[in-house]
C-alpha cells in the first residue's frame, strides 16, 4: 500500500514539474503544427534565378549540385518522366520556380451510386471542385512558375487534365510535375504542354481527393520541394535545386555545359556532322 502511494505521489510531482508553457505547446501541436518555414520570393528575385539557369540541362545541374556538396539530393525518381518529348526543339524541357500544392485522398462520401439525377450529380461535382478540391494555387502562378503537385501516387485520379493544364500555362506556368497521374494525355501531347508524371489516371477529383495545402513543403518523386525552389526538367527527368544554393549551382553547371558543347562540336567537325542546336553556343 505504501509503495503504491509513493508511486502516485512521484507521478503527481513529475506532472507538476512540467512547465505550463510546454503543456500549452503540446495543446497547440494537437491542433496541428508545421515545423518547416517557407520563404516568399519576389518576382524580381525569381527572374534573376531563372536567368541564371537559362540553357541548362538536368545533367549539368546535377553536376552543379555535386559541386556544392548536395550529392544525391534533388534528383526525382526516374519514374517521374516526361509525357512527351520533342527531340528536335526540346519543347518538353523547362526551367521554373516551384509553386506547390498537396492533394490527399478524401474520407468524405461520394454522391449516391447512380441514384441521383444528372443535374444533382453535376451540382455535387461542382460543389466538390469549388469547396473541397479547388485550385487555389492558380492565383500564385506567374511567368516562370513550375506547378508541383504532391498526390497519392497509387490513386487513379487525373487531377491534371487537358483543360486545367492549359489554364495554368495561360497564367504563366512553364511546366507541371506531379508525383501521381494525369488524364486527357492525348490532348496534352497535342497541346505540347510540358508535363512530368508517374502514370496515366482516369478518375476526376470529386469523391476522390481534397486539397490539403498550397505553397508548403511537399515530397514529389522522393524529393523535398519547397516553394521557390528551382525545377529543371528534361529527357533525363526532374531535379530540384534548393533556392539557397541556386546561383552557385547554376554558375558551375554553365561551365559543365560549355565544356560539353565545345567537346562535342570538335567531334561533330571530325565526323563531318552538321552542328545542331545541342552544340551551338
Amino acid at each position: 500500500m505504501k509503495t503504491n502511494l509513493k508511486r502516485i505521489l512521484l507521478t503527481v510531482c513529475a506532472i507538476s514539474l512540467v512547465p505550463a508553457a510546454a503543456l500549452s505547446q503540446t495543446a497547440d501541436y494537437r491542433a496541428g503544427h508545421s515545423f518547416i518555414d517557407t520563404t516568399v520570393y519576389s518576382e524580381e528575385d525569381d527572374n534573376k534565378v531563372l536567368k541564371a539557369f537559362e540553357g541548362l540541362r538536368v545533367a549539368d545541374v546535377s553536376d552543379g549540385m555535386d559541386f556544392v556538396g548536395l550529392m544525391d539530393i534533388g534528383l526525382m525518381e526516374p519514374q517521374i518522366h516526361a509525357l512527351w518529348k520533342d527531340p528536335e526543339n526540346y519543347g518538353h524541357r523547362f526551367i521554373g520556380i516551384a509553386v506547390t500544392v498537396r492533394y490527399v485522398p478524401t474520407q468524405k462520401p461520394a454522391a449516391g451510386g447512380g441514384g441521383i439525377s444528372y443535374e444533382d450529380y453535376r451540382a455535387w461535382e461542382g460543389k466538390w471542385y469549388n469547396e473541397l478540391s479547388p485550385e487555389p494555387f492558380v492565383e500564385l502562378i506567374r511567368p516562370g512558375t513550375a506547378v508541383i503537385i504532391d498526390e497519392a501516387p497509387d490513386s487513379d485520379v487525373g487531377s491534371i487534365g487537358s483543360y486545367n493544364i492549359m489554364a495554368w500555362q495561360l497564367a504563366g506556368a512553364v511546366g507541371v510535375v506531379t508525383d501521381a497521374t494525369a488524364r486527357d494525355t492525348d490532348e496534352i501531347i497535342t497541346q505540347k504542354i510540358p508535363l512530368y508524371f508517374r502514370e496515366v489516371g482516369r478518375g476526376i477529383r470529386p469523391g476522390r481527393n481534397e486539397v490539403e495545402s498550397v505553397n508548403r513543403p511537399v515530397v514529389v518523386g522522393g524529393v523535398l520541394v519547397m516553394p521557390g525552389d528551382v525545377i529543371v526538367a528534361d529527357g533525363d527527368g526532374v531535379i530540384v535545386v534548393p533556392r539557397a544554393h541556386a546561383l552557385p549551382v547554376a554558375e558551375f553547371a554553365h561551365k559543365i555545359i560549355e565544356a560539353d558543347k565545345a567537346g562535342r562540336r570538335d567531334l561533330y567537325k571530325k565526323s563531318g556532322r552538321e552542328q545542331d542546336s545541342s552544340v551551338i553556343e
